[in-house]
């Protein structure tokens, strides 16, 4: 589903980008963050809390959940991930420097990739309907569950 071969590039360029975005917005990537931000980008499926915690704890054994919250809240207050309601899990912003609200996911519920994708139109529409029913939406994440091609394809 995700048209990235080479994961270890994509985890090279999100922590490029995050360095990048941080300096300029007067943020600190501490180290920690940086981490957590790296083990999202790892590869393209969806990461829970818990399992980072996990991650964290194999090169520091006092990191706690706090620790993992704390940089998970820091890096979705700077659009660098996106956390997945359905999945209670994390995945990585694609264009954090672009960052639009006209986005959506497909997740594949076989080999449990998450792809991000825009849609302007569709984000209209939403804004729209919100609209026309006298509503304030706080933020929008839609997810759309399925099977990815390469899936079907096995």
């Amino acid at each position: 589903m995700s048209t990235c071969h080479n994961h270890q590039q994509c985890q090279h360029d999100a922590l490029k980008t995050a360095e990048k975005l941080c300096g300029e917005r007067g943020q600190r990537l501490t180290p920690q963050r940086r981490q957590v931000l790296a083990l999202i980008w790892q590869s393209h499926r969806p990461i829970k809390a818990y399992d980072l915690l996990d991650q964290l704890q194999q090169n520091d054994p006092a990191a706690k959940p706090p620790t993992v919250y704390r940089a998970l809240d820091f890096l979705m207050e700077q659009g660098l991930i996106h956390r997945l309601d359905s999945l209670n899990a994390f995945t990585g912003c694609g264009h954090p420097d672009g960052h639009h609200n006209d986005c959506y996911f497909m997740i594949c519920q076989d080999c449990g990739t998450a792809s991000e994708y825009c849609a302007p139109s569709l984000s209209k529409a939403i804004h729209q309907a919100a609209q026309d029913n006298d509503f304030s939406p706080h933020q929008t994440v839609l997810e759309i569950a399925g099977t990815c091609g390469d899936c079907r394809a096995n």
